[in-house]
């Protein structure tokens, strides 16, 4: 395990800002989809293309959810793989990583 390398209220505030806006994005994206689900216009053949979206749109909003849930109880940023902290740098690029590079890596092999 590497050191801690704990992230700095800045750091913390800049992921949540990005969090709440990739929220903002997929929250309204919902509603769009659902509102297309209902329409009558849409025809009947699209309907489970636009619900397979719904699901994958409520997946990511859970993600997203779950990741500002985890800055709010101050246990955002550590690996799953392997207990370490994960960098400032790979968190601000990918704020939803759940794991350091050397572990998804080693996921990804697999």
């Amino acid at each position: 395990m590497t050191a801690d390398v704990r992230l700095s209220d800045v750091q913390l505030a800049s992921i949540r800002e990005e969090l709440r806006g990739q929220l903002f994005r997929w929250t309204k994206r919902l509603a769009e989809l659902e509102a297309a689900v209902n329409d009558d216009a849409v025809e009947v053949s699209a309907k489970p293309d636009v619900l397979a979206d719904i699901v994958s749109v409520e997946r990511n909003i859970a993600v997203v959810r779950a990741a500002l849930r985890n800055i709010a109880e101050l246990v955002y940023g550590r690996c799953e793989g392997c207990g370490a902290d994960i960098p400032f740098e790979r968190l601000k690029a990918r704020p939803l990583a759940a794991f350091c590079v050397g572990c998804q890596r080693r996921r990804e092999v697999r």
